[in-house]
């Protein structure tokens, strides 16, 4: 039996320049062509609820000089919706040009090619000229798909690359060399044609990471170096079993993943992107937890909609790359308030009340104390000054303790009334709308009022009193 030593003595030595300090390459990652797939029924018992393990090996943070945020909304985000039409994606594409600013915070955004309806909205977009987003495609890991990207004269396309034994050899009847080469003769002509890849590592988070996916991206490296055109890797966290915690074991540990691929692949942070789902409501804080361990893209979609609980909310990632770096290098977030009024307007998409930055109540203060708190000081229960960044001010809700000066508050906050639209609280109106309000809690209420309660008798006040509100009856 070979000595340690042994192992080592043929090992190259060479200088870490993160840390100044030599380093010698303790592993070769090779295929492990196994003959029945690694379904890793410790950690994902089917009848059981998914577990998390750990081993407390923690990777360091990685954190990139430059990271940014791709739109999957065309993509991820019509598996789960109706289809737009073409001038809808045409519309928000534009909307997402002007969120991610002159410096290209929104990198790049993904388009089905399958049906002409996406085709037309592709070369339209294109069209338009903009540097950013790049407009990308998505295909399967097939020759007749990549026929499509050719005649689209597409500079860069991703392709499906399932990693997970569930999908090589439950879905795909192959085994991982099968796969691996199948999916290596793709790429091989997508670079022959000059066109960029971008690999999408479908089920990441159930793959085999040393076994299959890190030789998988070697020979993906090799292939980059040869033909001197980027090949990017997608970690997709399909199914949402992605977890932060320092010391979780693979494949559920981003930070080991992220880690893997760039320490053991070999790939380049700039060419590393996450993609995660919200099965386990983590999908924002494991995108995070990507770009702190050396991701540099995070793929995203408007409003988190995607397939079964959704993607990572491209709105959340603005602003949690606000709070990382400090400043929005750019980027436009009023254009986030305008995508979620076209949405609902335009488009009938109803987004949940609730939902951060973009929810019709997601500033809004219900209980009475806090009320209490919000007029005399807005700092006090507002997250940020959400007038400034997203074009919505604070709002109270009007219950039995708002009095005139409170309902008047939330008509011209609410309705966003302006100058002389705007109703003073010593109005007919304003009164007529008070008396309303407390014969309510004289009745017994007890909860504050709805919008549309409110909305309701304000209609019913105006009409009576002869008076036009805007955004109600004018």
């Amino acid at each position: 039996m070979p000595k340690i030593n042994d192992y080592f003595a043929d090992r190259p030595v060479s200088m870490n320049e993160k840390n100044n300090l030599l380093q010698i390459e303790e592993h070769m990652y090779i295929l492990d062509d196994v003959k029945k797939p690694n379904a890793f029924r410790n950690m994902f018992p089917y009848e059981e609820v998914p577990k998390i393990p750990f081993n407390d090996r923690i990777v360091p943070h990685n954190m990139p000089k430059d990271i940014w945020i791709t739109d999957t909304t065309f993509r991820d985000g019509q598996q789960s919706r109706a289809p737009y039409t073409t001038e809808q994606i045409v519309t928000i594409y534009d909307y997402l040009h002007r969120l991610g600013g002159p410096n290209g915070m929104i990198k790049a955004s993904e388009f089905f090619l399958y049906s002409k309806k996406d085709r037309d909205a592709v070369v339209k977009c294109m069209e338009r000229g903009y540097e950013f987003p790049e407009v990308t495609s998505w295909i399967r890991a097939s020759k007749e798909d990549f026929k499509l990207v050719k005649e689209l004269g597409m500079k860069e396309t991703g392709i499906l690359v399932s990693c997970s034994d569930y999908h090589i050899f439950m879905k795909l009847k192959m085994t991982r060399r099968e796969a691996m080469e199948h999916y290596l003769s793709v790429v091989r002509d997508c670079l022959d044609e000059g066109i960029a890849v971008r690999c999408h590592l479908e089920d990441i988070t159930r793959a085999d990471i040393y076994g299959y996916v890190v030789p998988f991206c070697l020979e993906l490296m090799k292939l980059m170096e040869e033909y001197k055109i980027p090949i990017k890797v997608r970690a997709c966290d399909t199914m949402g079993y992605g977890v932060n915690y320092p010391g979780a074991v693979i494949p559920r540990s981003v930070p080991g993943i992220i880690y893997a691929l760039h320490t053991h692949a070999g790939v380049p942070c700039e060419n590393i992107e996450w993609h995660g789902h919200n099965d386990f409501y983590k999908a924002v804080v494991n995108s995070t937890t990507a770009w702190l361990y050396g991701c540099c893209g995070i793929n995203a979609s408007l409003f988190g909609i995607g397939e079964r609980t959704g993607n990572t909310p491209l709105e959340a990632m603005v602003f949690e790359y606000a709070q990382l770096r400090g400043d929005l290098n750019g980027m436009d977030t009023r254009v986030i308030t305008e995508l979620a009024e076209y949405y609902e307007k335009e488009i009938g998409y109803q987004i949940p009340p609730r939902t951060p930055f973009v929810g019709k109540n997601f500033n809004v203060t219900r209980a009475g104390v806090h009320a209490d708190g919000l007029l005399k000081n807005e700092e006090i229960y507002n997250i940020f000054d959400t007038e400034k960044f997203l074009g919505r001010p604070a709002l109270c809700a009007v219950s039995n303790t708002s009095g005139l000066a409170g309902i008047a508050h939330w008509m011209n906050t609410y309705l966003k009334l302006k100058d002389g639209d705007r109703v003073d609280k010593n109005s007919e109106l304003v009164k007529d709308i008070k008396k309303w309000v407390d014969k309510q809690y004289d009745d017994g209420r007890v909860t504050v009022l709805t919008d549309d309660e409110l909305i309701g008798q304000i209609k019913v006040s105006s009409e009576k009193l002869g008076i036009k509100v805007k955004g109600v009856n004018a």
